[in-house]
C-alpha cells in the first residue's frame, strides 16, 4: 500500500498508533534481552522494506560540506547517502549533526552502526551530559534547563551506539545530542527501537541511523491547528511532539533497504510491536522540512513510501 500523507493526516494516524496493539509483543535479539534470534528473524521478514538500487548505482559526487569531512573517514562514512539538511553541521567522532539554534536542540544526527562500533569497552558510567562549547551561549542548552522538569535528557545517537571508543561514546552526551523526552518513552518503546537498529547489525553490513525530534500541529477547540509545544527552562530549549528515525540498511551485497519511524513525545506502550510505528518517510520529510537520502534521490528519482500494511 503507497500513501504520501499530509500533515493532518499523519497526525491522526499517529495518535492512533499509540492506541493500537495493546497485548502484541515485540521482539527482538536475545543479546539485547529481546527474545531468540528465531524471533528476530521472524520480525525482519514481517517488517516491510523499501528496496533501493546497489550502492554501485549511487550518485558519488560528495557536497561542498562532505569534500570538508574529507579528513575525518568514519565522519565521511556516515554521511555516505547524503545531507537531509545543511544547516549549522558538526562533526563528531562517529556521528554528524545538524544543530538548531533556535530550539536548543538538533534538526537531525547520523550515525552509522556495526559490528566495529558496538563493540569495545567505553563505559557510560564515565560520561556525563554537557554543554555543547562549539554552539554560541546563547543558542545552546544547559543542564539546569532539565532539571525539575519532568523530561529526560534523550540521546539522539544513543550512547551504546558507540563503544567502540569512550571519546564516542562522551561525545554522545553533549546537549546538542539531546531533547526533552518523556521519561516513560526514553526507557521503554523508545529504547526498545534503538535496540532493535542495533540488533538489525546482525543481518546487515551497515545501518545508518538519522534520528530527530517533530514539531507538528494539530487540531484545538476552536476548530483551527496549531504548533504547540512545551519549552524548559531559562534558554526555551524546545520539547518535541515526535521523535523520527529514519534507517538505512546495507546489505552485504550492497542492496538498500529503507525503514522509518515515528514516535510521539509521550507514555507508549512498549508491548505495542515496532512495526506499527513505521511510517512513509514523505510524511516525515514533509513534517520536518528535511529530505532523505539524497544521494539515492539523485539517482532514482522520488522514493515511494510504505506503510506498516505492506508495499
Amino acid at each position: 500500500m503507497h500513501r504520501i500523507l499530509n500533515s493532518k493526516y499523519f497526525v491522526s494516524a499517529v495518535s492512533l498508533t499509540v492506541g493500537a496493539g495493546i497485548g502484541a509483543a515485540w521482539v527482538g535479539l536475545k543479546s539485547e534481552g529481546l527474545g531468540t534470534q528465531e524471533q528476530l528473524d521472524g520480525v525482519l521478514k514481517r517488517i516491510p522494506v523499501l528496496p533501493i538500487p546497489s550502492v554501485d548505482a549511487l550518485a558519488t559526487d560528495l557536497t561542498h560540506y562532505q569534500k570538508n569531512l574529507a579528513g575525518t573517514s568514519r565522519a565521511t562514512s556516515v554521511m555516505k547517502y547524503g545531507f537531509p539538511s545543511l544547516s549549522n553541521i558538526k562533526t563528531r567522532e562517529s556521528y554528524v549533526v545538524s544543530y538548531d539554534s533556535r530550539n536548543r536542540t538538533a534538526h537531525w544526527v547520523i550515525e552509522q552502526l556495526n559490528g566495529e562500533t558496538l563493540t569495545g569497552d567505553s563505559d557510560r558510567k564515565f560520561c556525563d551530559f554537557k554543554e555543547d562549547d562549539t554552539v554560541h551561549s546563547y543558542h545552546r542548552a544547559a543542564n539546569a534547563d532539565y532539571k525539575g522538569s519532568g523530561f529526560d535528557r534523550g540521546h539522539l545517537a544513543a550512547a551504546a551506539n558507540h563503544k567502540w571508543s569512550q571519546k564516542a561514546m562522551e561525545e554522545t552526551f553533549y546537549l546538542s545530542n539531546v531533547a526533552p523526552q518523556n521519561p516513560h518513552l526514553n526507557q521503554n518503546a523508545w529504547n526498545n527501537l534503538e535496540k532493535y537498529c542495533r540488533a538489525l547489525t546482525r543481518h546487515y553490513q551497515n545501518v545508518f541511523v538519522c534520528t530527530g525530534p517533530l514539531y507538528l500541529p494539530r487540531q484545538e477547540p476552536d476548530g483551527k491547528v496549531y504548533v504547540k509545544y512545551q519549552v524548559l527552562g531559562k534558554n526555551n530549549v524546545a520539547v518535541p511532539t515526535h521523535f523520527f528515525k529514519v534507517v538505512i540498511l546495507e546489505k552485504h551485497k550492497g542492496e538498500v533497504e529503507l525503514r522509518s519511524y515515528v514516535m510521539p513525545n509521550a507514555p507508549v506502550d512498549d508491548k505495542i510491536p515496532l512495526e506499527r510505528f513505521l511510517v512513509p518517510i514523505e510524511s516525515i520529510e514533509r513534517a520536518s522540512g528535511l529530505l532523505f537520502v539524497p544521494n539515492i534521490l539523485k539517482s532514482t528519482g522520488s522514493l515511494r513510501a510504505i506503510t506498516a500494511g505492506g508495499q
